[in-house]
C-alpha cells in the first residue's frame, strides 16, 4: 500500500519529489570594495539546481536577477553600502528544495599612492612571456594530474616561468633601464594536452595564456593572485609599473560556458556551427563596409578554435567590465594591454574605456592592432569619433606599420627612407607620439633571426627605437640577441632562468662577448633617454632623409643615422652640436653654410 501511494504521489508531483538542493560551485567576482564606481556589482554564480532561486543577505542589499534555463547560473545584483567595513558577508540562496551559502567579501580598497599609474612616452616597457622567462617557484612546475604538460624540452608545453621567476628578476629589469614590464596573460588556462589545438599532429598547451578558461585566476603554473600581487608591489616598490595583458575577445575553446553558457546568446555560435574570424581588419575601417561584410571578422572565432564572446549581449559585457575593475583593484596595475582589439565591436570598447577611466582616471591602456596599414591603425586610437560616431578613447595602439619597415631597414638592409616615409604618415593617428614603438614581440619572429640581421643592425634599430617618438617596447631577450623565427621558436626560455642553465644572460659574466655588447648599447641608450627629456617628449622633425641615412632633431638632441655598408656624409645647416653620446661620431666639422657629419657604416650617434 505504501509503495502505490508514494508511486501516486510522484505521479503528481514529480518535480518536488526530484528536486534536489542548490549548489554553489563558483563567484564571480569573488569580492568587490565599498564605495565603487559600480555599485550595485552583478555576481554570476555557478552551481547546480538554481531554478527558482532568491537571495536574502545581512548589511548588503541583493536580489537575483536571472537564472540560466538549466539552472546552472544565476545573477545576483549586490549593492555595497559606501562606508561598510571590509569582511565575508556571505549571501543565502534558496530554492524549493533547500539553501545553500554564496561566499562574498567586501575588501578594504588598496591605497591609490604609487599605484594605478599608466604608461606614457617617458616609459620603456619589457614585454615578458612568463612561461619563458624564468623559473623562480620549480614546486609549480609539473602539476599533478597533468601528464606530459610540462616539459621544458618541447616548445609548445609549459616550460616551468612563472610570477616568481620574474619578481626575482625585477633588479636585472631596472638596471636595464626599463621602467614597466608587460606580462602576456596569466589567466588559468588549460590544464591538460589540448587535442583540439593539433600542431603537426601533436597536442598543444596554452603556456602563453591565451585561452583562458577562468578569468578570476591565475594559472597554477604561474602562481596565484596572491603571488601577482606580491609581484607588483615588488616591482612598485623599485620604480617600475606593470601592465596586465587582457582578452576580451575569446576564451579557450574548454571553458566550461562553452558546453554551458550563462545566457544562450553568450557566444558567437557554438563548437559545431560558427563563423571563422576572416581577420579581414580593413572591412571595419571601412565607411562602405556593410554589417554583412564585417560579421566574420567581429564574431568569427579566432582561428577557428576560440570561441568568439559576444559583447553585445549586455550580460557579457558587464561580466567583463567588472572583471576588468577587479583585476585592477586586487593587485594595483598600471596599465592593461588588450589583445585583438578590433574583432571586439566599438560599441563595447566606448563603455568599457568609461569605466576604467571614471574609477582609474590616469590608468592606461594599449590595444593591439596587429596591421601594416597606418590608415587601418589610426583608425582604432581614441581622440577622434571615427565615420560610425564612436570614439572609443583608447589611448594607445602598437605601431604595426613602423615596426614592418624599421625589420626591413635595419634587419634586411632595405632603403631607410621608407621608414622615414612611414613615420610622414603620423598625421593619420589622433596622437602618434602615444604609440608603443617595437622592434619584436611574442607574436612576431626576433630581429636577430630575419635574413640579413646582424648585432650591428640590431644596435642601430634600438637607436632608432630608444629617441624616436612613442613609448618603445623591448621583448625579453631581445637586448642579449636571442635568435627565434615563427611561433615557438620566438618564445624561447631566456638564458639563466633555470636552475642549472649553462648560459646565463642575466649577469655579465655569462653573456657572450656580442651579446654584452647589444646589452650595454641598449642600457647605455636607455639611460640616455632617462636623462635628456626630449628623446621622450621632443618633438620630432626629420631634417635629412636620405636612401639609408636619416637625421632627426628632437628638442636640442640631433640622431644621424647610416643604414649602410659605407660611411655616409651628411651636410646639415648650421648649428651648434656637441659631442655624440654614443662615442661612435666624430665631431662635427664646420663647413660652408653649415656643418658635416661622418657617420661609420651600420651606427647611429646621438648629438
Amino acid at each position: 500500500m505504501h509503495r502505490l501511494i508514494r508511486i501516486a504521489l510522484a505521479a503528481a508531483f514529480p518535480i518536488a519529489i526530484s528536486a534536489q538542493a542548490p549548489v554553489v560551485e563558483k563567484v564571480d567576482p569573488p569580492n568587490w570594495w565599498a564605495g565603487y564606481s559600480i555599485n550595485p556589482v552583478r555576481l554570476l554564480v555557478r552551481g547546480q539546481h538554481l531554478a527558482g532561486a532568491r537571495v536574502t543577505c545581512a548589511h548588503l542589499t541583493c536580489a537575483v536577477t536571472r537564472v540560466s534555463a538549466a539552472g546552472t547560473y544565476a545573477f545576483v545584483d549586490v549593492t555595497v553600502p559606501h562606508h561598510l567595513a571590509a569582511g565575508a558577508y556571505p549571501l543565502t540562496l534558496r530554492t524549493a528544495a533547500g539553501k545553500v551559502e554564496v561566499p562574498f567579501t567586501v575588501n578594504a580598497p588598496l591605497a591609490r599612492g604609487g599605484r594605478f599609474q599608466g604608461f606614457d612616452p617617458n616609459d620603456v616597457i619589457y614585454d615578458i612571456m612568463p612561461d619563458r622567462f624564468a623559473d623562480g617557484d620549480t614546486s609549480n612546475d609539473d602539476q599533478p594530474g597533468e601528464p606530459g604538460v610540462f616539459d621544458r624540452s618541447n616548445p609548445r608545453r609549459y616550460h616551468g616561468g612563472d610570477l616568481e621567476g620574474v619578481r626575482q628578476h625585477l633588479a636585472y629589469i631596472k638596471s636595464l633601464g626599463a621602467t614597466a614590464i608587460w606580462l602576456t596573460p596569466i589567466y588559468d588556462n588549460t590544464n591538460q594536452l589540448d587535442f583540439k589545438e593539433m600542431v603537426d599532429g601533436k597536442p598543444t598547451t596554452a603556456y602563453h595564456g591565451y585561452h583562458a578558461i577562468d578569468f578570476y585566476a591565475v594559472d597554477e603554473h604561474f602562481g596565484d593572485v596572491a603571488s601577482f600581487k606580491k609581484l607588483v608591489d615588488a616591482a612598485h616598490a623599485i620604480g617600475l609599473k606593470v601592465i596586465f595583458d587582457m582578452v576580451a575577445n575569446h576564451t579557450s575553446p574548454h571553458h566550461p560556458w562553452v558546453e554551458d553558457s550563462p545566457t544562450p546568446t553568450w557566444y558567437h555560435g557554438t563548437p559545431s556551427n560558427h563563423l571563422a574570424n576572416t581577420w579581414q581588419m580593413w572591412t571595419l575601417t571601412d565607411p562602405k563596409g556593410t554589417a554583412a561584410l564585417r560579421k566574420s571578422t567581429l564574431d568569427g572565432w579566432f582561428v577557428n578554435l576560440l570561441p568568439d564572446l559576444n559583447q553585445d549581449d549586455p550580460e557579457v559585457a558587464r561580466y567583463l567590465i567588472q572583471n576588468t575593475l577587479w583585476w585592477v583593484g586586487a593587485t594595483g596595475i598600471d596599465g592593461i594591454r588588450q589583445d585583438t582589439w578590433p574583432y571586439v565591436p566599438r560599441t563595447f570598447w566606448r563603455p568599457w574605456m568609461a569605466a576604467i577611466k571614471r574609477e582609474y582616471p590616469r590608468l592606461r591602456v594599449v590595444g593591439e592592432v596587429s596591421n601594416p596599414d597606418p590608415a587601418v591603425v589610426s583608425f582604432f586610437q581614441g581622440g577622434r569619433v571615427g565615420f560610425d560616431g564612436i570614439d572609443d578613447k583608447l589611448d594607445a595602439v602598437f605601431d604595426y606599420p613602423a615596426y614592418y619597415k624599421l625589420r626591413e631597414a635595419f634587419a634586411q638592409g632595405k632603403p631607410l627612407i621608407e621608414l622615414s616615409m612611414m613615420l610622414g604618415r603620423d598625421r593619420l593617428y589622433p596622437n602618434a607620439s602615444a604609440l608603443v614603438t617595437f622592434l619584436g614581440l611574442h607574436d612576431v619572429p626576433r630581429f636577430m633571426s630575419e635574413q640579413g640581421a646582424t648585432p650591428k643592425g640590431l644596435e642601430l634599430a634600438y637607436t632608432y627605437l630608444l629617441t624616436t617618438r612613442g613609448t618603445p617596447l623591448i621583448y625579453y631577450g631581445d637586448e642579449v640577441a636571442m635568435p627565434g623565427g615563427d611561433d615557438p621558436e620566438n618564445r624561447r626560455d631566456f638564458p639563466g632562468g633555470w636552475p642549472h642553465d649553462s648560459h646565463d644572460g642575466f649577469s655579465a659574466s655569462g653573456r657572450s662577448a656580442s651579446e654584452q655588447e647589444v646589452w650595454l648599447h641598449v642600457q647605455k641608450l636607455l639611460r640616455l633617454r632617462a636623462e635628456r627629456p626630449e628623446l621622450r617628449t621632443g618633438a620630432m622633425q626629420h631634417l635629412v632623409a636620405g636612401e639609408q641615412t636619416l637625421v632627426y632633431s628632437r628638442g636640442r638632441s640631433v640622431i644621424a643615422l647610416n643604414n649602410d655598408t659605407l660611411p655616409a656624409t651628411v651636410h646639415l645647416p648650421a648649428m651648434k652640436l656637441g659631442a655624440d653620446a654614443l662615442g661612435v661620431c666624430s665631431a662635427p666639422a664646420a663647413d660652408s653654410g653649415g656643418i658635416t657629419i661622418v657617420i661609420p657604416a651600420r651606427s647611429g650617434c646621438v648629438f
